[in-house]
């Protein structure tokens, strides 16, 4: 069989990973989008690089559009084999690819306002809400610790990774010339104590393993001191400053726990007498993803709901469901917490509540998970004074502070305890994928530390037999 790595090498975005094996078979390792590239993007998720129509099956590792967001997109090409995930990553699908197809619909208006004022001609959306609802009947939902059967000579089992509602890695078993040849994807690892889901589950022993680096070179902070710096946030920024705090939050997955943290501190009466406001329909819809499934819920979560069967609601917290009511935020006097899409603060509601605050120096922007480079969150992380949103530029004046230990990303060395599992004698090769080249050769060395060899750093495009 050969791999042939096309996307997400030595870069945090847009995974692919084409799988082909002897007899023919061609299976994608995910199937995710470009984020955060600027100009590069529209032209990066176009070119495939593969022809749609001869891809076999999608084993996808879990629903972020980094790992998801293309599907809809080479559905509308041609592509009518099977996606095989897990049910909750099915669920999810259903909810994020739409939300996807319709931003692309946005977006694409937006750009071609623009196009018509110079004379150019239009475009179109990369791909519709329609394609991502059409797309969805590809799915197919396996549960976690099952073996599935793609054909009779490959078989696919998922197990718990702990990054996201339905995350795994996908267990593959190829059996060719008499041979049964093991390949683990790990899709993204998750932290050993997740507040909501399970922790990562060990896996079976792999001739190969694709592996993740998004922070292959830091430590993160432990959840508990994560969730005092929240605390201390909300009472400095709302009671003290009088100020908003606004909080750009993935819909999936960091929203939730954020939601469950300040949900745990309502019920301590320990959360300050403000309101919350999560502002992302796609954050209100998965948030019922995750109560149906409970199953996948640890078990702290579960006795926290036999007394409070909502861990994501109370009093003071408000979804916001029409833009509308979006609005209706910028005129929001009192202090207040707004959590809103994207995490990296490049698209969504959250760039408006940004415009909004960011020139206020009794406000503060919390950022709570990775952010690309090139993204707007990097932007002010980096402690830049001039930005543009929207075109427009804004003085940043609020204060910008972070928060490591919300993401769903291990650290090096929760990678390595996450792949101590592994028979490091029958590991033939690892490949580091998902991540800054800088944190792979970091992650590398260190996994070479601890016994790990013949650790692969693929380029794009780059092919390899096993």
């Amino acid at each position: 069989m050969k791999i042939q790595f096309l996307g997400a090498a030595r870069e945090v975005t847009g995974s692919k990973h084409l799988l082909t094996t002897d007899n023919g078979r061609r299976i994608l390792l995910d199937c995710g989008i470009y984020q955060g590239k600027g100009m590069d993007t529209e032209e990066l998720n176009r070119k495939l690089n593969f022809d749609p129509k001869e891809i076999d099956n999608i084993i996808l590792t879990h629903a972020h559009i980094d790992h998801s967001g293309l599907i809809p997109y080479i559905y509308k090409l041609g592509f009518r084999g099977s996606v095989v995930c897990t049910s909750a990553t099915r669920d999810l699908c259903a909810y994020m690819l739409a939300d996807a197809g319709h931003i692309h619909e946005q977006d694409t208006r937006t750009y071609n306002k623009k196009m018509q004022r110079l004379g150019k001609k239009p475009v179109e959306p990369i791909y519709t809400k329609q394609d991502a609802i059409d797309c969805m009947e590809l799915f197919i939902g396996v549960p976690y610790d099952r073996k599935f059967y793609i054909d009779d000579k490959t078989r696919v089992r998922f197990t718990n990774t702990g990054h996201l509602l339905g995350s795994a890695v996908a267990n593959i078993e190829i059996l060719e010339a008499g041979h049964t040849k093991r390949l683990a994807y790990t899709g993204d690892i998750g932290r050993p104590e997740n507040r909501i889901i399970k922790s990562p589950s060990p896996f079976i022993s792999a001739d190969y393993i694709i592996c993740e680096s998004t922070y292959g070179n830091r430590r993160h902070d432990n959840s508990l001191k994560a969730d005092e710096d929240l605390l201390s946030i909300v009472h400095d920024t709302c009671i003290i400053k009088g100020g908003k705090l606004i909080i750009p939050s993935f819909s999936v997955g960091r929203t939730q726990e954020i939601v469950y943290s300040l949900n745990n501190f309502y019920n301590e009466k320990k959360l300050p007498k403000v309101d919350i406001f999560v502002d992302s329909p796609l954050a209100m819809n998965v948030t019922n993803v995750f109560r149906l499934h409970a199953d996948c819920f640890n078990k702290k979560i579960l006795h926290i709901m036999e007394n409070d069967p909502d861990p994501f609601g109370f009093n003071s917290l408000h979804y916001v469901k029409s833009v509308e009511e979006s609005k209706q935020l910028n005129d929001y006097s009192k202090p207040c917490v707004i959590i809103s899409a994207s995490g990296m603060a490049e698209a969504g509601r959250v760039k408006h509540h940004l415009a909004n605050n960011i020139s206020n120096p009794k406000n503060t922007v919390l950022m709570v998970g990775y952010c690309a480079p090139s993204t707007l969150g990097a932007r002010l992380l980096r402690g830049e004074k001039n930005i543009s949103i929207h075109g427009y530029p804004y003085e940043v004046k609020a204060q910008i502070c972070r928060l490591e230990s919300y993401s769903g990303h291990a650290d090096y060395v929760e990678i390595a305890s996450f792949l101590s599992c592994q028979d490091k004698k029958r590991l033939q090769k690892m490949f580091l994928v998902h991540g800054d080249y800088e944190a792979q050769t970091e992650l590398k060395t260190y996994l070479e530390s601890k016994g790990f060899a013949n650790i692969i750093i693929p380029e794009k495009g780059s092919s390899y037999n096993m």
